[in-house]
């Protein structure tokens, strides 16, 4: 899987840019804040619909104006895809594939892989658990639509189900009402707390080997999933919390309060790791995103790279860019000193200045 070209018009800095990428490694490069993660960002809006940042589509369109158009050419298995997105501060984005309109976003979900790597997703294994809960989330509603189905209706009910706590407060008589929404919450979210399990168990069966690797052989990682209640246990315990969350107004139970833990060589790293094996894990964790795509779409992702090779040491960095021979890499840096002592196989080079792309080198 490869994308072509990209073509933005008042997407954040871009008022128009049509750039044409190698199927190889393309850099693009350029000081801070000239607008080489928004070129990242279009590509995975047009992935996943969403913003890598959870930016909103009116704050995604240039200042200025009121709409945004960003339209990829991609090909897959020797075919050529289209997708545009219309976005607009003040509605919902429109989506075409090819020229015709798709009404649920779940429809584009799976045509475009892309894995995200970027300086904040070293620190996902530090974090609280609402982000590693994130990362779980946008791969799988990548990977899989029923996933995104069941998930959209749990959100949508937890915060109908908060709602209706809090309208409790003025009015008792619609606590007869609790129980519905109980049992839509039960529903939808065993289904994510199953489908959660597998992927931990899928990550750990590919994340093993490459953490040894990275760690010079002396550490042994496990992702495991840790629940905030059991599919066994959700509807008691939905039940037995009631009165706490109408005290409280909030839904204290279900997957909304899930982690995932990472145990290197028995020691939870997430409390008690040093910043270079939490480090070290979250690289391991996203060379595993790569593989775990590949074996589940029989396809490469596209990998892109924000600004994350300043931030590791050199063989970090020589194991992370060894490890992308076959997969369409777009990276932005801030030059191209990193690059310099690494055999490495640059396409494309692409100079960022205020908004406008210039291609310097094309191999």
């Amino acid at each position: 899987m490869i994308i072509k070209s990209l073509e933005l018009a008042d997407f954040r800095n871009y008022e128009t840019l049509n750039i044409n990428f190698d199927k190889g490694t393309n850099i693009l490069y350029g000081d801070n804040a000239q607008g080489k993660t928004n070129i990242l960002e279009a590509i995975y809006v047009s992935a996943t619909t969403k913003s890598h940042k959870g930016s909103k589509d009116k704050e995604i369109v240039n200042f200025n104006k009121e709409e945004a158009h960003i339209r990829t050419y991609l090909e897959k298995e020797d075919v050529e895809y289209r997708v545009d997105m219309h976005l607009r501060k003040n509605k919902s984005k429109g989506i075409a594939i090819d020229g015709q309109k798709i009404k649920k976003a779940a429809d584009l979900l799976g045509l475009l892989n892309v894995v995200f790597f970027s300086p904040e997703d070293l620190a996902i294994i530090k974090n609280g658990p609402s982000e590693r809960r994130r990362f779980a989330d946008l791969e799988l509603c990548q990977l899989d639509n029923f996933y995104l189905y069941n998930l959209n209706h749990y959100n949508k009910i937890i915060n109908q189900r908060n709602k209706l706590l809090k309208d409790m407060y003025f009015n008792p008589g619609l606590r007869e009402t609790l129980n519905i929404w109980d049992s839509q919450l039960v529903s939808f979210g065993s289904k994510i707390i199953e489908r959660r399990e597998l992927f931990a168990k899928q990550l750990c069966e590919i994340i093993g080997d490459i953490h040894k690797k990275l760690s010079g052989g002396k550490e042994e990682l496990i992702i495991q999933y840790e629940p905030d209640v059991s599919i066994e246990d959700f509807e008691k315990k939905m039940k037995e919390n009631q009165e706490k969350d109408i005290r409280s107004k909030m839904t204290s139970t279900g997957p909304h309060r899930d982690d995932f833990s990472f145990i290197v060589n028995g020691i939870d790293i997430r409390k008690y790791g040093s910043q270079g094996q939490q480090r070290t894990a979250a690289l391991s964790l996203k060379l595993s995103e790569i593989e775990l795509v590949k074996k589940m779409t029989k396809d490469t992702p596209v990998l892109l790279l924000d600004d994350v090779l300043s931030e590791l040491d050199s063989n970090r960095q020589n194991y992370l860019l060894n490890s992308i021979g076959d997969i369409q890499t777009i990276i932005t840096c801030t030059g191209l000193d990193e690059f310099v002592n690494n055999r490495f196989e640059i396409n494309r080079i692409f100079k960022v200045n205020s908004g406008i792309v210039e291609m310097i080198t094309n191999n």
